[in-house]
C-alpha cells in the first residue's frame, strides 16, 4: 500500500552541505533553516490553498533581521556578502517559495535608495525599509512593456517641486499590500535615456490597484497592476539623476536575478527531498521503489540538477561580492537554475506517481511554483540574449 496521503513533515534531510566565510554566517543559516522548518512548513500548504498574503511572516522575519541581510549595518542592514544572503534565500524557498520570492522582491526594492540615493533620502528611508516594519514592491514592468524596459509608458511629469506620475505598472507583488513602491517612469522621451527612478509612499493619493492576478501558483504572493492617476510626489523622492533610471533599474535586476535562481535553487531542494523520502517509503513488488534502478538514477539526474543550480548562483554572488563583473553571470545563475527547478519538480511528480498529480502532497503545487521561474525577473529568453551579448562583446 502507497503511504497515507499527507503534509510533508517538518523533519527531513539532513541539511544542505555548505561552505560558509564566517561562524555568523553557518549560524545564520542554522537559524533560517530552523525558522523554515519549525514556521514556514508547518503552514505553507493550507496558507497556499486559501491565497492568503502572509504579512504576519515578513515581520517575523524581518525582526529576526532576515529582510536586510545584504545591507549596510549603519542602516539596519545585516553586512552579509551576498552568497550569504542568498543562501537565506535559498533556505527559506525550500519552504515556502511565495516567501521567497517575498524576501527577493523586497530587497530588489531596498537596492535603488541604497546604491543611488543620497545620504539624505537614505537617512529617511532606509532605516525603515530594511527593519522588518515596512514593505516593499518594485514596479517595473507595464502592459505593453516587459522584457523591454525602454517602452516604459507610464509618465512622471516635473510641477514645480514635484513630480506627477500617471501610468500603469503591471505583475506587481506586494501591490496593495506594501508600505512603499519603488517606481520607474518616463521624464522625457528620450529611450532609455529618459527613465527615471522613484520612492512613492503606499498612501499617495491617486495610488489605487486593480484585482489580483488569478496565478497558477505562489498564491501568497499577491500580484496586481498599480494604477497611476496624477500621484504627485516631492522631486526629493527621486532616486538618482533624473533620466538615471535604465542603469538603476538594469543594476536592480542583476541583483533580482539571483534571488530568483537562489529561490529556484531551494524549490528544487525541496522537491528533491519529497520524491527521495516517497521514493524509500513506498513498495512495489516487496521493496522500496528506489530500489529500482531507472527511478534511483531519476534522483541522482535531479540531485545533480539542484547541485548545479546552486554551483551557479554562488558563483556569480562571489563575483558580485569580490566587485568584479558579473551581470553575465547573473543571468547564468537565473537561467541554470530556474530551469532545473522546472525539471526537477516535473521529476518529483514523476517519482510519485499518481500521487504527484494530487494535491495530497506538495509536488504539484512547487511544479506550479516552478514555472514561474522561467518567466519573472527577465524571461530566460532574455537571459539567452544576455548572455550572448556578453559573450560577442567580451570577444572583440
Amino acid at each position: 500500500m502507497p503511504p497515507a496521503a499527507r503534509a510533508t513533515p517538518v523533519s527531513g534531510p539532513a541539511p544542505v552541505a555548505r561552505v560558509l566565510p564566517t561562524e555568523e554566517a553557518a549560524d545564520l543559516l542554522a537559524l533560517v533553516r530552523e525558522i523554515t522548518d519549525e514556521q514556514l512548513l508547518p503552514q505553507v500548504d493550507e496558507a497556499e490553498a486559501a491565497a492568503r498574503f502572509p504579512r504576519e511572516v515578513f515581520a517575523m522575519l524581518g525582526q529576526a533581521g532576515l529582510l536586510s541581510l545584504p545591507y549596510a549595518e549603519e542602516f539596519g542592514g545585516g553586512a552579509q556578502p551576498y552568497e550569504v544572503y542568498l543562501q537565506a534565500v535559498e533556505e527559506i524557498a525550500r519552504g515556502w517559495m511565495s516567501i521567497a520570492v517575498g524576501v527577493s522582491v523586497h530587497s530588489l526594492t531596498a537596492f535603488p535608495m541604497a546604491t543611488f540615493g543620497t545620504a539624505e533620502q537614505q537617512e529617511q528611508w532606509l532605516h525603515g525599509m530594511l527593519s522588518g516594519g515596512q514593505l516593499g514592491a518594485y514596479c517595473l514592468s507595464e502592459p505593453q512593456a516587459g522584457s523591454d524596459v525602454a517602452s516604459i509608458r507610464t509618465r512622471a511629469v516635473r510641477d514645480g517641486d514635484h513630480y506627477v506620475l500617471t501610468g500603469t505598472k503591471s505583475w506587481i507583488s506586494h501591490a496593495g499590500h506594501a508600505d512603499y513602491y519603488t517606481v520607474f517612469a518616463r521624464t522625457s522621451d528620450d529611450g532609455s535615456r529618459g527613465l527615471s527612478c522613484f520612492h512613492v509612499p503606499a498612501d499617495a493619493e491617486g495610488l489605487t490597484f486593480a484585482e489580483p492576478e488569478r496565478k497558477m501558483g505562489l498564491h501568497c504572493d499577491t500580484v496586481r497592476e498599480v494604477l497611476f492617476d496624477g500621484v504627485r510626489v516631492p522631486a526629493s523622492h527621486r532616486i538618482g539623476e533624473e533620466g538615471q533610471g535604465m542603469p538603476i533599474a538594469l543594476a536592480a535586476l542583476d541583483a533580482g536575478r539571483l534571488g530568483i535562481a537562489a529561490a529556484a535553487a531551494g524549490l528544487a531542494q525541496r522537491a528533491l527531498e519529497v520524491a527521495t523520502d516517497y521514493a524509500q517509503e513506498r513498495e512495489q513488488f516487496g521493496r522500496p521503489v528506489a530500489s529500482n534502478q531507472g527511478l534511483a538514477f531519476l534522483l541522482a539526474d535531479m540531485a545533480a540538477a539542484v547541485g548545479s543550480a546552486r554551483a551557479s548562483y554562488l558563483h556569480a554572488a562571489r563575483l558580485k561580492d569580490a566587485e568584479q563583473p558579473h551581470s553575465q553571470e547573473c543571468s547564468i545563475a537565473k537561467l541554470v537554475a530556474t530551469d532545473a527547478a522546472m525539471k526537477v519538480t516535473t521529476d518529483a511528480v514523476q517519482v510519485l506517481g499518481g500521487y504527484g498529480y494530487t494535491t495530497d502532497f506538495p509536488v504539484e503545487r512547487l511544479m506550479r511554483e516552478a514555472k514561474v521561474t522561467q518567466i519573472f525577473e527577465g524571461t530566460n529568453q532574455i537571459q539567452r540574449v544576455v548572455i550572448s551579448r556578453h559573450l560577442l562583446t567580451d570577444s572583440r
